[in-house]
């Protein structure tokens, strides 16, 4: 369904309605602080405290894991987040509308982030995969396809906006699934599955908000998924060309029987599921966490941080981390109901489809509903790259929070 909207005041749903009482309660509340000189009406407080509280619960889960995990170093956590939010506070002062008609520039930004591992001399390979680049003569190392995201959503937005909330030409929409698969289809060279399914969804459900005929999205998902199983089928054939990695293909096979790797993702699955159940209602406590900390769980401090997470302060720690991202993602979708202009609304939308597809697939392979896929929890798991780029999707919101009036 198109975002391209009447005035929050002409609709007639139920978030239509509800974003009306938020822009005559909340947003007045904003408009009131600006109003007296100070710059607190600049701030969308609804969207940036759940966001903090989340950095903040992320900190406290990763300082409990450094206790016991000698790869979870804390003030290199810390450093992250303060490089996030460093770049948070600085696409909060930008003006993100300048970005709005760059489409050839955020395309091959996009496309360099992309295959920068690939290039001789910078890339590093780590976990089995050549994802990261080496800083020469610096002990630094950053993970490109990370800033992709952000690229990604400025992309597709500025690409969709065009249309003005409808898609009717077959051809324009061709164009945008082609732009979408630029980044797409490089990111699966180096391979790196879990950040193309992110790059997929992102895109994806931006298309949809633009207003791509429901017809279209329908086909090219029956495309996706018969295109799916034939690289899964072949990569399963001896003889035939295998796209997917040995490692990828048995995430997947785990996914349906975790017997079928015992000693590898299947382990990792079990344990995960162990930690997750033996945290109880209130869990362990900081530092308690006995398959997470004693090594059982491999990553327990970024791909199976939910687990940790969930061994420590059991069934009520998840309730507060699912509740912090829900007001997160709600209070952005509101936004996006009441901002004008289909720039603004996509980039809203372009989050939310971040944070809430990596959500769901690190919970979801947590507990067994999910492929193991890699990808970080937003705001929780250990790495710079993942929490510079999720606070600076932060400062997305924020931006187009500050530059509302203008874009009116």
């Amino acid at each position: 369904m198109p975002l391209e909207t009447p005035g929050v005041s002409q609709g007639n749903g139920f978030l239509s309605s509800l974003a009306a009482r938020v822009a005559g309660g909340n947003g007045g509340r904003h408009a009131r602080v600006g109003g007296r000189g100070g710059r607190l009406g600049d701030v969308y407080v609804s969207q940036l405290i759940p966001a903090l509280l989340l950095v903040l619960y992320g900190v406290l889960v990763i300082w409990s894991a450094s206790l016991n995990i000698a790869d979870a170093s804390f003030p290199r956590h810390l450093l992250g987040i303060a490089a996030g939010a460093v770049c948070g506070s600085i696409m909060w002062r930008y003006d993100y509308r300048r970005l709005e008609n760059m489409t050839t520039f955020l395309l091959v930004l996009d496309a360099v982030l992309m295959i920068l591992p690939k290039v001789p001399g910078l890339g590093y390979s780590a976990k089995g995969m050549t994802g990261w680049v080496q800083v020469p003569f610096v002990h630094f190392r950053f993970q490109p396809s990370e800033f992709a995201k952000i690229v990604t959503i400025f992309l597709m937005a500025s690409v969709c906006s065009q249309f003005n909330g409808k898609i009717d030409s077959f051809r324009d929409y061709v164009k945008v699934c082609g732009a979408l698969c630029v980044p797409f289809g490089l990111i699966m060279l180096v391979p790196d599955l879990g950040t193309g399914l992110i790059i997929l969804v992102i895109g994806a459900t931006i298309i949809i908000c633009a207003g791509a005929r429901r017809s279209w999205v329908l086909a090219t998902v029956g495309l996706i998924v018969v295109g799916a199983a034939i690289v899964v089928i072949t990569s399963t054939i001896d003889g035939l060309p295998h796209i997917l990695k040995e490692y990828q293909l048995k995430r997947l096979l785990v996914f349906v029987d975790s017997s079928v790797d015992p000693t590898g993702d299947g382990y990792n699955l079990q344990q995960a599921k162990i930690a997750v159940g033996s945290g109880g209602f209130l869990g362990k406590g900081i530092a308690n966490a006995t398959q997470s900390g004693s090594g059982f769980l491999p990553e327990a401090h970024t791909d199976f941080v939910f687990a940790l997470l969930s061994e420590e302060f059991g069934f009520l720690g998840d309730v507060v981390l699912l509740l912090l991202f829900a007001l997160t993602m709600f209070s952005t979708i509101l936004l996006a109901l009441r901002v004008e202009g289909m720039f603004p609304k996509l980039l809203l939308v372009g989050c939310v489809a971040m944070w809430g597809f990596q959500l769901l697939e690190n919970v979801g392979m947590c507990i067994g509903i999910m492929p193991i896929t890699g990808i970080p929890l937003p705001f929780i798991s250990y790495g710079g790259s993942s929490m510079l780029t999720q606070l600076t999707a932060v400062g997305i919101v924020q931006s187009v929070w500050r530059h509302r009036k203008k874009a009116a």
